[in-house]
């Protein structure tokens, strides 16, 4: 599954509405964490098939991360079935990343 600009736009169409998994990275281009963290996720987007990545740039985006709280990036917000169930802040691994995905399952 390709990994999914998300807006304040379409928010709701491709968090709140969706039924599965997604992982939604609060990122910015000028963020050397962020830029390790991409790689990973583009693995995931491309190994996981159940799994939704979704990538909200937080310049651009201020009323979302207003929304969620975000202070520090890189932060990933883990949601099942619209819901955000965990945040994780800072460069997380592929492995560390699926293994918080396991357990909303």
């Amino acid at each position: 599954m390709p990994t999914v600009k998300v807006t304040k736009d379409n928010f709701e169409e491709e968090i709140t509405k969706y039924n599965g998994v997604a992982i939604i990275d609060f990122w910015a281009d000028w963020c050397g964490p962020c830029r390790m963290l991409s790689p990973e996720l583009e693995a995931i987007s491309k190994s996981e098939e159940n799994i939704k990545v979704c990538k909200v740039n937080v310049d651009e985006e201020r009323e979302l991360a207003r929304k969620f709280g975000i202070s520090s990036i890189p932060t990933v917000l883990y949601a099942k079935n619209g819901e955000i169930q965990k945040k994780t802040v800072g460069y997380m691994g592929k492995k560390f990343i699926l293994d918080v995905v396991s357990q909303l399952k």
